[in-house]
């Protein structure tokens, strides 16, 4: 059975990426969760060692939801590109490096595929909701698109300024995040996540 969270409730995102933590906490804000970062409560970042997003997005929240005694979202996410049979996907963090430097992370996957590759690409997102006593709940979002070259905008975080989303004309590093939270991979698997684990406030 689905388990639910409810309004008023206290989550810990378990991420140590501002960037992210702060896509999470805009989506999560209608439902009057409140939202700490792992990286605020000092919870280390486990390895993650899954072959795919939705394993490492259980990793890590069953990590901070056992460290912190409370509930705990993670998201694994990562940028695929055809021309490379998926890479960097589930290790686009690794691409960018120990400092985590992305425009090296974005140089490097242009540079592997070379000119005149397919420039098809997309982004998937793994999401999983743990509890303390090992409750998971885990949900899937993608977006499909191409990969451009030079990067474009300054928004988002990570891979967004070399993705193009399919029948668009920005890249997500040019969106507003709004704009952003409409369409991408991490919206996407946050709407299943908030139909079936959060309550409707609107309902309620």
């Amino acid at each position: 059975m689905t388990r639910k969270l409810t309004a008023g409730g206290k989550l810990v995102v378990a991420t140590h990426n501002p960037g992210k933590l702060r896509e999470i906490a805009d989506l999560l804000r209608p439902y009057a969760i409140e939202a700490v970062s792992a990286g605020a409560l000092g919870l280390p970042e486990p390895e993650e060692t899954a072959p795919d997003f939705v394993g490492n997005a259980r990793i890590k929240a069953m990590a901070a939801a056992m460290a912190s005694g409370l509930p705990a979202l993670a998201d694994d996410s990562g940028f695929c590109v055809a021309a490379l049979e998926g890479a960097p996907g589930v290790h686009s963090a690794r691409w960018a490096g120990p400092d985590r430097d992305f425009a090296i992370a974005m140089a490097r996957v242009h540079e592997q595929m070379g000119v005149g590759a397919e420039r098809r690409a997309w982004f998937v997102a793994g999401l999983c909701l743990a509890w303390p006593d090992g409750h998971t709940e885990t949900f899937v979002g993608r977006v499909d698109g191409e990969a451009v070259w030079p990067p474009r905008g300054e928004r988002g975080f990570g891979y967004d300024p070399m993705f193009l989303p399919r029948g668009g004309t920005l890249t997500f590093g040019e969106m507003e995040p709004g704009q952003k939270h409409a369409v991408s991979h991490r919206a996407r698997a946050f709407a299943q996540l908030m139909a079936a684990c959060f309550v409707d406030l609107s309902r309620a």
